[in-house]
C-alpha cells in the first residue's frame, strides 16, 4: 500500500566463485538504482563465511506511486551472469484516492480541492493539444534535445535517445507463415489511458502467448485478451510507468516484437502564486504547487531567470514534494517587480510590493504630577535612531528656551521643563517626523498654599478654546478621550453646574475651610467620578471628561458657576468627528486586456470632515492576500486598475480617507475578469458560388486571448444597403441569395468581451453559378506503375475538379469495379480507392472516370502486387572437370508476379554439409563453380530473386560433383635440425640511473644465449650474494635487480655477468642515490597545514 516500507532480499551462492560477485538493482530496462541511494532507497549487503552466501537487500521507504513498475536484480562474476525480475504495484489509500479525484491532482499534505472546484466552475477548460514526443525528437536537432526534454517533462532523455536510435534502424519485414499481420515496431500511450496490441494469425486455431520483458502475461482486469476470427488483441488498461516495456507475441515457434512507451502528462500548476505586499527587511516566500513530485520549475523576475548560480545568497530555492518555494531572506525596494514560475505545462506570476518598515514605539511617555519649581521630564523611545520629531503642548509646538530643553540621543527623545509653573500644565504630545503616529501624556501641576485668607470675589470662568480653531467649539475624534479643564475663580468657592441642553451633568461647591463642605465635596465626587461621561473637580479646576467619544455626545454644553458674590456662565459646542463610512456600490463597469474600470459611490457619512480621497485594493478570487493599488489618496470615484492577468478573476474594494483616518473597507465588488475582444478574422475568401448560395471560409484571428472564441457572425448585404447577420464557424454557406445580385460579405469574431473588428471582402461577389469542366489531377507518383507487396495496404487519393459535382466511376481492366475487397469513397473534390490487404489478384489497370453531363475526363492507374518467387526447378550438375563443376537450372514456375532479377548459388560438401555462397545476383540460369577441393563431393542449391528478395525455398541439385585425386606424390626435402647453441650476448644493456633515497629502485637488462647462461650481479666488482636488501629475477632472459629502499651508501657501479660453456658477456651502469629535497617537503607540509 501507498506510504508503507517494502524490502526485497536476494541470496547468491559464491562457493564456486573465485571472487566476490557484482550485484546491480535495476528499474525498467536500464535505470541503475545504485545511484539513487538515500533516505528513500536503502541497500544492505551481508556475507556468511560458513555457507559462503551473499545476502543483498533493497528497501523502499514509504512507497509512492512513482515506485510502481518492473524491477530486475542482476549478479555478475567474470563470464557468469544471472538475473531475476519482479514487479511492484502500488495501491493508494481510499482517502488519498478520494482527494485525488476531487482535486484533480495528488494534493499531498495540503488539500486544495475546494479551491480547484471553484476555479473549475469559473474558468474555461483549456484543451491541451496531443503531442507525439517521438515525432518531435525524430525531427529535432541534437542541440535541441535538452530544451525538448524540459518542455515536455522527459525525465530519462538518455534512454529515449537510445530507443530512438534502435527505431531508426531499417529492418526488412519478414513474411512468416504464422502471422498475416505483425505488431508495429513501437506504440505510444499516455499515462492512465489504455492501449491495444493486435495481430492477425494465419491459423485461427493456433495457440498464442503474450510476453512482457520475457515473462508470460496472464489474463486479469489490467490485461484483457480478445479473439475475433484470426485477430488477437491484448488490451492494457490504465497504463503506468511499469507498462513501459518490451512485449512479444509467440505463436508456436514464431515471434513478433514491439515496445510500448508510456508518456507522462505535462507538469501543470495546481496552486498559483499569490501577490505579496510586505515591508523592508521582512522574509518573503512565493509558493507554487505542481501536479507531480520531483518536477523541475524555472523562476524568473522581470524576464531574468533566477537559479542557484546567479541568485547568490539573495534567493533560496526549496522543494517539498509537489511544492516549490522561492525565498527572499530580507526584502528591499530593489526586489519590487513581477515574479514568474514556469513548467512545461503551465505558468503563473505574482507581484511583489515592498514598503518601508513602520515605526515601533518601544517606550511611550507617561503622565507627570510635579510641584512648583521642580523639573518635569517627558521621555519616549522609538525603534529607529534616525527619526526626529516635534513636541506639542495642547496642540501648539513647544519651542526650546532657557527653561525648556529638548534632546535626541539614539532612539530616546526627551523634553525637560525646569522650574515648573502652573502655566506648564496641559497635554504634551510627541509626533515623529514622517509617520502618522503621536504619543501623548498630561502634566499636572500640584500647587501648595501655605496660608488662606478668606475673601469674597465674584465667580469667573477662565476658558481658552483658541487652539480649537473657532471660539467655544471643541472638535473631538470619535473613540478618543475628551478632557476639558476649566479654571474657576471666586470666593467663597462657587457652585459649578455642567449642562447639555437642559440635563445637569454635575453640581458642586468649592470650599476650603468648612469641614461640612469637605464632606459634601467627597460625596459629589463619589457620585460623579465614575461612568463614561463624568465631571472631575480639583480645587479651582473643573474637568469635563468623555471616555471614548461617540456621535451622540455631540451638542451644545454650558457651565454655570455661582456664589454669593455673583454668577458666570459659558456656553460651548462639542463637535464629534470620525473616519468616514465605507464607500458604496463598488463595481466594474468595463474591462480591457489587462485592465478594468472601477466605479463607486461616496460614503453616506463623511465622518464630519471632508473626504480627501480613496485607497483601492484588489485580489485574485480564491486568494486571501489583498494588493494595494495606490499609496497616495485618489480623489475621483472612477479608477482604472492596470497590470492584471488576462483570464484571471479579480475582486476590488475601496477605502475612504478623510482628515481623521481611513474607513473600513467597502464590500467586495462582484468578480470580474480582464479580457479583450479578439483581433479580426484573417484570410476571408470565397470558396464557392452557386445561383442562390455563396460559400465563405476564413482563418481564426491572430490574437485570441484568454476569452477564446464563442463563434463568428457573418454579415452580408446587397451592395449599397444594410448588412444582415448569420452565425457560423470557420466556414459557412450563405443560402437564399438573389440571383445575379452583387453581394458584400464581412465576418466578425465574438467572445465574452464582445465583437472583434470585422474583416471584409475587398470586392462584391456576383451570385451566379460558375461552370467548370471536369479535370482529374493525377498525382505524379501514380503516373508510373505502382508496386505493392502482398499484404500491404493500398490507399490512393486522387483529386479532381468540376462544377457542378461530377459523377465518379471506377473500372478495372475495362470492366466496372465490383470487387468487395476494393473500396472507394468519393467527396466533392477527391476520390479514394483503398485495399486493406493487397493480393496478387488486385494487380491490373484501374481507370477513373469523372463526368458532368456530356463532358468527361479519365485517368489510368497501374497497380502491380508482388511477392517472393518460387524456387528454381531442374537444378543439376552438367559437367565436372578438374576443380570445376558446371550447373544448369530452369526459372521458377512462380516468379512472384514480377521479373526475376538474379539467382544466388550455394555449395556444400557431403562431409560437413555447411552451405557457402558461391555467386550472388547471377543473371543467367547456369554457372560454373571453381576452386573446389580435391577428394570432396559437392551438392548445390539455387535461390531465385526478385524485387521482394530471395525465394523462401531453394532448388537443390539432383546429382553431385565429385572432385577426384590426380595421383600426385609430394617428396619433402630432408629436415636439417638447426644449431641453436650460442655464447651469451646482452641484447639490452644496463642504463645509468639516479634514484631518491627511501624509495624502491630497480635496474634491468636482457641477455640471450644457449645453453642457459649463469647470471652474476656485482656491485663495485664485488659479487652480490644472499642479501635481503637485493632481489634478483630472471624472466625469459629479462634480468632485474630490485633494491629495497636504497640509501646513499647503495650508490656505486653495478654490473651483470652472463656465463655458459661457449663464453661470457658483461654490462655495467652507474647508480646514484640522492637525498630528498627538504625545501619541497617543507612546502608540501605548509600547504597541508593551510588546507
Amino acid at each position: 500500500p501507498d506510504g508503507k516500507d517494502i524490502t526485497f532480499v536476494a541470496k547468491v551462492d559464491s562457493s564456486s566463485l573465485l571472487r566476490k560477485p557484482n550485484m546491480k538493482w535495476l528499474k525498467g530496462k536500464w535505470l541503475d538504482l545504485g545511484s539513487k541511494a538515500g533516505k528513500h532507497l536503502q541497500f544492505k549487503e551481508v556475507y556468511d563465511r560458513n555457507t559462503k552466501i551473499y545476502t543483498y537487500e533493497m528497501s523502499i521507504i514509504k512507497v509512492v506511486d512513482g515506485d510502481a513498475g518492473g524491477y530486475r536484480c542482476e549478479v555478475t562474476s567474470k563470464d557468469k551472469c544471472d538475473s531475476c525480475t519482479f514487479e511492484v504495484s502500488v495501491q493508494g489509500r481510499s482517502g488519498d484516492r478520494q482527494s485525488y479525484y476531487y482535486a484533480g491532482e495528488d494534493a499531498g499534505d495540503l488539500d486544495f480541492s475546494a479551491l480547484l472546484k471553484k476555479r473549475e466552475k469559473k474558468h474555461k477548460e483549456v484543451v491541451v493539444e496531443e503531442v507525439d514526443v517521438w515525432e518531435i525528437l525524430k525531427a529535432a536537432k541534437p542541440c535541441d534535445y535538452e530544451k525538448i526534454a524540459f518542455e515536455y517533462g522527459i525525465t530519462d532523455l538518455r534512454g529515449m535517445l537510445k530507443r530512438l536510435k534502435n527505431m531508426r534502424k531499417k529492418v526488412e519485414p519478414k513474411i512468416t507463415d504464422a502471422f498475416l499481420r505483425k505488431l508495429d515496431s513501437a506504440y505510444s500511450v499516455d499515462k492512465g489511458k489504455k492501449i491495444q496490441l493486435s495481430v492477425e494469425l494465419a491459423d485461427p486455431n493456433a495457440p498464442l502467448k503474450w510476453l512482457k520483458n520475457g515473462q508470460e502475461i496472464k489474463p486479469s482486469a489490467k490485461y484483457v485478451f480478445e479473439s475475433v476470427g484470426n485477430k488477437r488483441t491484448l488490451t492494457i488498461n490504465k497504463c503506468n510507468l511499469s507498462d513501459d516495456a518490451a512485449y512479444e507475441c509467440v505463436v508456436e515457434e514464431e515471434k513478433c516484437f514491439t515496445e510500448v512507451f508510456v508518456k507522462e502528462p505535462p507538469i501543470t500548476i495546481t496552486k498559483l502564486l499569490d501577490d505579496v505586499h510586505t515591508v523592508v527587511g521582512e522574509k518573503v516566500e512565493f509558493e507554487v504547487e505542481v501536479s507531480e513530485e520531483g518536477a523541475n520549475v524555472k523562476w524568473m523576475k522581470d524576464g531574468v531567470e533566477l537559479n542557484r548560480e546567479t541568485a547568490g545568497s539573495k534567493y533560496r530555492f526549496k522543494k517539498d514534494g509537489k511544492r516549490h518555494i522561492l525565498i527572499i531572506n530580507e526584502a528591499t525596494t530593489e526586489d519590487i517587480g513581477m515574479y514568474y514560475v514556469f513548467t512545461n505545462g503551465g505558468e503563473s506570476k505574482a507581484e511583489l510590493e515592498v514598503e518601508d518598515k513602520e515605526l515601533q514605539v518601544l517606550q511611550s511617555i507617561a503622565d507627570l504630577t510635579v510641584k512648583a519649581a521642580e523639573q518635569a521630564v517627558f521621555k519616549c523611545e522609538v525603534s529607529d535612531e534616525k527619526v526626529t520629531g516635534k513636541w506639542f503642548k495642547d496642540g501648539v509646538e513647544v519651542l526650546p528656551s532657557d527653561r525648556i530643553k529638548m534632546t535626541h540621543i539614539g532612539r530616546t527623545h526627551k523634553l525637560m521643563i525646569d522650574d515648573v509653573k502652573p502655566s506648564d500644565a496641559g497635554d504634551y504630545t510627541f509626533v515623529p517626523d514622517g509617520y502618522a503616529l503621536s504619543l501623548s501624556a498630561k502634566l499636572n501641576f500640584l500647587e501648595i498654599k501655605i496660608d488662606y485668607v478668606p475673601r469674597q470675589d465674584p465667580p469667573k470662568i477662565h476658558l481658552d478654546t483658541s487652539a480649537t480653531g473657532s471660539k467655544n467649539t471643541i472638535t473631538v475624534v470619535a473613540g478618543n478621550k475628551l478632557r476639558l479643564d476649566v479654571e474657576i475663580t471666586g470666593e467663597p468657592a462657587p457652585t459649578v453646574c455642567w449642562m447639555k441642553g437642559g440635563e445637569v451633568r454635575k453640581n458642586r461647591k468649592h470650599s476650603h475651610h468648612s469641614p461640612h463642605t469637605h464632606s459634601n465635596v467627597h460625596q459629589i465626587l463619589s457620585t460623579f467620578a465614575e461612568g463614561r461621561v463624568r465631571v472631575e473637580t480639583r480645587k479651582t479646576l473643573s474637568s469635563f471628561v468623555i471616555e471614548g467619544a461617540e456621535k451622540e455626545d455631540e451638542g451644545r454644553y454650558s457651565i454655570t458657576v455661582t456664589n454669593p458674590a455673583g454668577e458666570d456662565k459659558v456656553e460651548l459646542f462639542v463637535r464629534i468627528v470620525d473616519v468616514p463610512n465605507p464607500p458604496e456600490n463598488v463595481k466594474c463597469t468595463s474591462v480591457g486586456e489587462d485592465s478594468g474600470t472601477i466605479t463607486w459611490d461616496p460614503p453616506a457619512f463623511d465622518g464630519g470632515v471632508p473626504i480627501k480621497g480613496y485607497l483601492m485594493e484588489r485580489k485574485k478570487v480564491g486568494s486571501s492576500r489583498w494588493t494595494k493599488l495606490n499609496f497616495d489618496v485618489y480623489e475621483s470615484t472612477t479608477y482604472e486598475a492596470k497590470k492584471m492577468i488576462e483570464g484571471v478573476l479579480y475582486e476590488m474594494r475601496v477605502f475612504a480617507v478623510n482628515g481623521i483616518g481611513i474607513s473600513q473597507p467597502s464590500a467586495n465588488s462582484k468578480p470580474f475578469m480582464p479580457i479583450a475582444p479578439t483581433s479580426e478574422p484573417t484570410r476571408l475568401m470565397v470558396d464557392d458560388v452557386t445561383d442562390t448560395t455563396c460559400a465563405l471560409k476564413w482563418r481564426p484571428p491572430e490574437r485570441i486571448g484568454a476569452g477564446g472564441i464563442d463563434g463568428y457572425i457573418i454579415e452580408y448585404c446587397i451592395e449599397g444597403s444594410k448588412y444582415m447577420q448569420k452565425l457560423g464557424k470557420n466556414q459557412y454557406r450563405v443560402k437564399g441569395l438573389p440571383v445575379g445580385e452583387k453581394m458584400l460579405f464581412r465576418v466578425v469574431a465574438v467572445n465574452i468581451a464582445g465583437r472583434s473588428p470585422p474583416v471584409t471582402l475587398t470586392q462584391a461577389v456576383t451570385i451566379r453559378e460558375i461552370m467548370e469542366n471536369p479535370k482529374i489531377r493525377l498525382p505524379r507518383h501514380l503516373r508510373n506503375k505502382l508496386v505493392k507487396f502482398v499484404g500491404e495496404k493500398v490507399n490512393l487519393v486522387i483529386p479532381f475538379q468540376g462544377k457542378p459535382r461530377p459523377v465518379v466511376t471506377w473500372f478495372k481492366d475495362g470492366v466496372l469495379l465490383e470487387d468487395n475487397t476494393v473500396g472507394t469513397r468519393t467527396s466533392e473534390v477527391d476520390t479514394i480507392i483503398f485495399i486493406r490487404s493487397a493480393e496478387r489478384t488486385h494487380s491490373g489497370k484501374y481507370t477513373l472516370s469523372v463526368q458532368i453531363e456530356n463532358m468527361s475526363d479519365s485517368a489510368d492507374i497501374y497497380i502491380q502486387v508482388v511477392e517472393k518467387p518460387g524456387p528454381p526447378i531442374a537444378v543439376r550438375v552438367t559437367e565436372v572437370w578438374g576443380f570445376n563443376a558446371a550447373l544448369e537450372w530452369k526459372p521458377p514456375k512462380d516468379d512472384g508476379n514480377c521479373e526475376i532479377i538474379g539467382y544466388t548459388i550455394q555449395k556444400a560438401d557431403m562431409k560437413t554439409k555447411d552451405w557457402f555462397t558461391v555467386y550472388e545476383h547471377n543473371r543467367r540460369p547456369s554457372c560454373t563453380v571453381s576452386d573446389l577441393v580435391m577428394g570432396n563431393e559437392y551438392f548445390f542449391r539455387v535461390f531465385s530473386e526478385n524485387i521482394c528478395g530471395l525465394s523462401d525455398e531453394a532448388g537443390i541439385s539432383k546429382n553431385t560433383a565429385l572432385i577426384t585425386k590426380t595421383g600426385l606424390d609430394y617428396k619433402p626435402p630432408p629436415f636439417r635440425e638447426m644449431d641453436v647453441n650460442r655464447s651469451p650476448k646482452f641484447t639490452a644493456p644496463l642504463v645509468d640511473r639516479c634514484v631518491v633515497a627511501g624509495y624502491a629502485a630497480a635496474i634491468s637488462c636482457a641477455v640471450r644465449g644457449y645453453p642457459k647462461p649463469k647470471i652474476i650481479w656485482m656491485k663495485n666488482n664485488m659479487i652480490i650474494r644472499e642479501d635481503p636488501k637485493f632481489l634478483m629475477q630472471n624472466n625469459q632472459g629479462v634480468l632485474t635487480l630490485n633494491i629495497r629502499k636504497p640509501s646513499t651508501f647503495d650508490g656505486g657501479r653495478y654490473s651483470c655477468r652472463a656465463i655458459n660453456d661457449l663464453g661470457q658477456d658483461e654490462v655495467e651502469c652507474k647508480l646514484e642515490v640522492r637525498e630528498p629535497q627538504k625545501t619541497l617537503s617543507a612546502v608540501v607540509s605548509l600547504n597541508r597545514m593551510i588546507y
